[in-house]
Protein backbone atom coordinates (compact mmCIF):
# COMPACT_ATOMS: atom_id res chain seq x y z
CA UNK A 1 0.00 0.00 0.00
CA UNK A 2 1.05 3.83 -0.24
CA UNK A 3 1.57 3.71 3.74
CA UNK A 4 2.18 0.83 6.03
CA UNK A 5 2.46 2.62 8.79
CA UNK A 6 -0.91 4.76 10.50
CA UNK A 7 -1.52 7.15 13.31
CA UNK A 8 -5.19 7.29 13.93
CA UNK A 9 -6.50 9.65 16.50
CA UNK A 10 -8.94 8.52 18.94
CA UNK A 11 -11.56 11.02 19.96
CA UNK A 12 -13.90 12.26 17.41
CA UNK A 13 -11.81 9.57 15.05
CA UNK A 14 -12.14 6.04 15.91
CA UNK A 15 -15.11 6.73 18.53
CA UNK A 16 -17.54 9.49 18.98
CA UNK A 17 -16.47 11.51 22.30
CA UNK A 18 -19.29 13.86 22.41
CA UNK A 19 -21.29 10.46 23.29
CA UNK A 20 -18.79 9.36 26.14
CA UNK A 21 -18.72 12.92 27.38
CA UNK A 22 -22.47 13.25 27.61
CA UNK A 23 -22.77 10.27 29.41
CA UNK A 24 -19.99 11.40 31.66
CA UNK A 25 -21.47 14.85 32.61
CA UNK A 26 -25.14 13.47 33.17
CA UNK A 27 -23.89 11.43 35.46
CA UNK A 28 -21.70 13.62 37.49
CA UNK A 29 -24.99 16.00 37.87
CA UNK A 30 -27.04 12.98 38.54
CA UNK A 31 -24.51 12.39 41.59
CA UNK A 32 -24.45 16.02 42.89
CA UNK A 33 -28.40 16.22 42.24
CA UNK A 34 -28.39 19.28 39.97
CA UNK A 35 -30.54 19.52 37.19
CA UNK A 36 -28.88 19.21 33.76
CA UNK A 37 -30.09 21.03 30.30
CA UNK A 38 -28.67 20.55 26.65
CA UNK A 39 -27.48 24.31 27.26
CA UNK A 40 -25.42 23.02 30.05
CA UNK A 41 -23.89 20.00 28.02
CA UNK A 42 -23.03 22.63 25.56
CA UNK A 43 -21.79 24.94 27.83
CA UNK A 44 -19.26 22.37 29.21
CA UNK A 45 -18.14 21.23 25.55
CA UNK A 46 -16.98 24.04 25.00
CA UNK A 47 -15.57 24.95 28.01
CA UNK A 48 -13.66 21.40 27.77
CA UNK A 49 -12.80 21.83 24.07
CA UNK A 50 -11.24 25.65 25.49
CA UNK A 51 -9.08 23.99 28.28
CA UNK A 52 -7.76 21.50 25.82
CA UNK A 53 -6.63 24.04 22.79
CA UNK A 54 -4.61 26.01 25.72
CA UNK A 55 -3.07 22.57 26.44
CA UNK A 56 -1.67 22.80 23.02
CA UNK A 57 -0.67 25.61 23.15
CA UNK A 58 0.77 25.43 26.55
CA UNK A 59 -1.27 27.75 28.32
CA UNK A 60 -1.98 25.72 30.94
CA UNK A 61 -0.78 22.48 32.49
CA UNK A 62 -2.75 19.08 32.40
CA UNK A 63 -3.80 19.34 36.30
CA UNK A 64 -4.83 22.85 35.70
CA UNK A 65 -6.88 21.63 32.63
CA UNK A 66 -8.17 18.80 34.32
CA UNK A 67 -10.06 20.80 37.95
CA UNK A 68 -10.26 24.21 36.34
CA UNK A 69 -12.87 22.78 33.45
CA UNK A 70 -15.28 21.93 35.75
CA UNK A 71 -14.58 24.88 38.31
CA UNK A 72 -15.09 27.03 35.54
CA UNK A 73 -18.49 24.98 34.70
CA UNK A 74 -19.58 25.28 38.35
CA UNK A 75 -18.82 28.92 38.68
CA UNK A 76 -20.85 30.27 35.46
CA UNK A 77 -23.37 28.29 36.75
CA UNK A 78 -23.05 29.34 40.26
CA UNK A 79 -22.82 26.12 41.71
CA UNK A 80 -20.11 26.99 44.55
CA UNK A 81 -21.09 24.36 46.46
CA UNK A 82 -19.69 21.38 44.29
CA UNK A 83 -16.47 19.26 45.20
CA UNK A 84 -14.40 19.57 41.76
CA UNK A 85 -12.16 16.99 42.71
CA UNK A 86 -15.03 14.50 43.04
CA UNK A 87 -16.55 15.40 40.20
CA UNK A 88 -13.09 15.08 37.91
CA UNK A 89 -12.89 11.71 39.50
CA UNK A 90 -16.21 10.67 38.80
CA UNK A 91 -16.09 12.05 35.12
CA UNK A 92 -13.05 10.24 34.13
CA UNK A 93 -14.30 7.05 35.75
CA UNK A 94 -17.36 7.49 33.33
CA UNK A 95 -15.45 8.41 30.68
CA UNK A 96 -13.23 5.92 30.36
CA UNK A 97 -16.14 3.11 30.55
CA UNK A 98 -18.28 4.77 27.81
CA UNK A 99 -17.76 4.19 23.72
CA UNK A 100 -19.20 4.17 21.01
CA UNK A 101 -17.82 3.75 17.27
CA UNK A 102 -17.80 6.39 14.46
CA UNK A 103 -18.38 4.23 10.84
CA UNK A 104 -17.49 0.95 12.09
CA UNK A 105 -14.29 2.21 13.05
CA UNK A 106 -13.33 -1.13 14.42
CA UNK A 107 -14.36 -2.94 11.63
CA UNK A 108 -12.19 -0.60 9.40
CA UNK A 109 -8.95 -1.16 11.68
CA UNK A 110 -9.26 -4.96 11.37
CA UNK A 111 -9.59 -5.26 7.82
CA UNK A 112 -6.43 -3.29 7.42
CA UNK A 113 -4.42 -5.52 10.54
CA UNK A 114 -2.92 -7.84 8.26
CA UNK A 115 -1.58 -5.29 5.57
CA UNK A 116 0.06 -2.66 8.02
CA UNK A 117 1.22 -1.13 11.21
CA UNK A 118 -1.42 0.76 13.18
CA UNK A 119 -1.05 2.61 16.25
CA UNK A 120 -3.28 5.31 18.55
CA UNK A 121 -2.24 8.93 18.65
CA UNK A 122 -4.13 10.52 21.63
CA UNK A 123 -4.82 13.28 23.92
CA UNK A 124 -6.02 12.62 27.44
CA UNK A 125 -5.59 10.84 30.67
CA UNK A 126 -4.04 7.50 30.56
CA UNK A 127 -5.72 5.79 32.92
CA UNK A 128 -9.42 6.90 30.90
CA UNK A 129 -7.97 6.38 27.70
CA UNK A 130 -6.32 2.84 28.01
CA UNK A 131 -9.69 1.65 29.73
CA UNK A 132 -11.38 2.72 26.60
CA UNK A 133 -9.13 1.42 24.37
CA UNK A 134 -9.25 -1.94 25.71
CA UNK A 135 -13.23 -2.10 26.08
CA UNK A 136 -13.40 -0.96 22.60
CA UNK A 137 -11.33 -3.39 21.29
CA UNK A 138 -8.84 -1.14 19.52
CA UNK A 139 -6.29 -2.42 21.72
CA UNK A 140 -6.33 -6.30 19.98
CA UNK A 141 -5.73 -4.39 16.63
CA UNK A 142 -3.39 -2.05 17.16
CA UNK A 143 0.37 -2.54 17.23
CA UNK A 144 0.75 -0.10 20.25
CA UNK A 145 -1.16 3.25 21.78
CA UNK A 146 0.90 6.69 22.52
CA UNK A 147 -1.37 8.46 25.30
CA UNK A 148 0.25 12.35 25.35
CA UNK A 149 0.23 12.01 29.55
CA UNK A 150 2.47 8.75 29.60
CA UNK A 151 4.55 10.71 26.71
CA UNK A 152 4.99 13.63 28.21
CA UNK A 153 3.81 16.02 25.74
CA UNK A 154 0.65 16.53 23.83
CA UNK A 155 -0.10 16.81 19.95
CA UNK A 156 0.85 19.11 18.39
CA UNK A 157 4.28 19.58 19.92
CA UNK A 158 6.83 17.74 17.91
CA UNK A 159 8.51 15.88 21.04
CA UNK A 160 5.35 13.74 21.28
CA UNK A 161 6.12 12.82 17.47
CA UNK A 162 9.75 12.14 17.61
CA UNK A 163 8.78 10.18 20.95
CA UNK A 164 5.89 8.26 18.74
CA UNK A 165 8.68 7.55 15.54
CA UNK A 166 11.17 6.47 18.27
CA UNK A 167 9.11 4.08 19.19
CA UNK A 168 7.99 2.61 15.82
CA UNK A 169 10.74 -0.19 14.37
CA UNK A 170 12.04 0.93 11.14
CA UNK A 171 10.23 4.06 10.94
CA UNK A 172 9.44 5.90 7.57
CA UNK A 173 8.04 9.09 7.39
CA UNK A 174 7.54 8.90 4.02
CA UNK A 175 5.50 5.97 4.49
CA UNK A 176 3.34 7.18 7.60
CA UNK A 177 -0.07 8.68 7.23
CA UNK A 178 -2.01 10.01 10.42
CA UNK A 179 -5.50 10.34 10.23
CA UNK A 180 -7.67 12.64 12.46
CA UNK A 181 -10.78 15.18 13.04
CA UNK A 182 -8.40 18.36 14.79
CA UNK A 183 -6.91 20.59 12.33
CA UNK A 184 -4.29 22.12 15.69
CA UNK A 185 -3.93 18.79 16.73
CA UNK A 186 -3.40 16.12 14.72
CA UNK A 187 -2.82 17.72 11.10
CA UNK A 188 -1.12 20.88 12.56
CA UNK A 189 1.41 18.41 14.33
CA UNK A 190 1.95 15.84 11.49
CA UNK A 191 2.87 18.63 9.45
CA UNK A 192 5.19 19.94 11.44
CA UNK A 193 6.98 16.40 12.20
CA UNK A 194 7.08 15.65 8.40
CA UNK A 195 4.58 13.12 7.72
CA UNK A 196 1.47 13.44 5.38
CA UNK A 197 -2.05 14.29 6.55
CA UNK A 198 -5.39 12.88 6.39
CA UNK A 199 -7.99 15.28 8.01
CA UNK A 200 -11.60 13.22 8.98
CA UNK A 201 -14.22 15.99 8.49
CA UNK A 202 -17.55 14.27 8.20
CA UNK A 203 -19.81 17.81 8.80
CA UNK A 204 -17.06 19.34 6.51
CA UNK A 205 -15.85 22.35 8.40
CA UNK A 206 -14.04 24.88 6.84
CA UNK A 207 -10.07 24.16 6.48
CA UNK A 208 -8.50 27.14 8.30
CA UNK A 209 -5.08 28.14 10.22
CA UNK A 210 -1.86 27.71 8.57
CA UNK A 211 -1.53 24.12 8.26
CA UNK A 212 -3.22 22.03 5.66
CA UNK A 213 -3.98 18.66 5.40
CA UNK A 214 -3.06 16.63 2.21
CA UNK A 215 -6.10 14.33 2.10
CA UNK A 216 -9.76 14.95 3.54
CA UNK A 217 -12.04 12.42 3.59
CA UNK A 218 -15.80 12.41 4.84
CA UNK A 219 -15.81 8.64 5.93
CA UNK A 220 -13.46 6.47 8.00
CA UNK A 221 -13.38 4.09 5.26
CA UNK A 222 -12.57 6.72 2.73
CA UNK A 223 -9.12 6.04 3.54
CA UNK A 224 -8.78 2.81 1.99
CA UNK A 225 -8.75 5.17 -1.45
CA UNK A 226 -5.90 7.14 0.04
CA UNK A 227 -3.65 4.19 1.15
CA UNK A 228 -4.46 2.25 -2.45
CA UNK A 229 -6.03 -0.58 -0.83
CA UNK A 230 -6.94 -3.57 -2.81
CA UNK A 231 -10.37 -5.38 -1.35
Amino acid sequence: MKFDVILWDMDGTLLDFKIAQKEAITQVFRTIHKPLTDDIIDLYSRINESYWKKLELGEVTRPELLTGRFRRLFEELGMNDVDVQSVRKEYEEVLGNVYEYIQDSLGLCKMLQPKCRQYIVTNGIADTQRRKIKLSGFRDCMTDCFISEEVGYEKPNKNYFDYVFSKIPDFDPERTLIVGDSLTSDIKGGALAGIKTCYFNPERKEITGDYKPDYEIEHLWDVLRILDFML
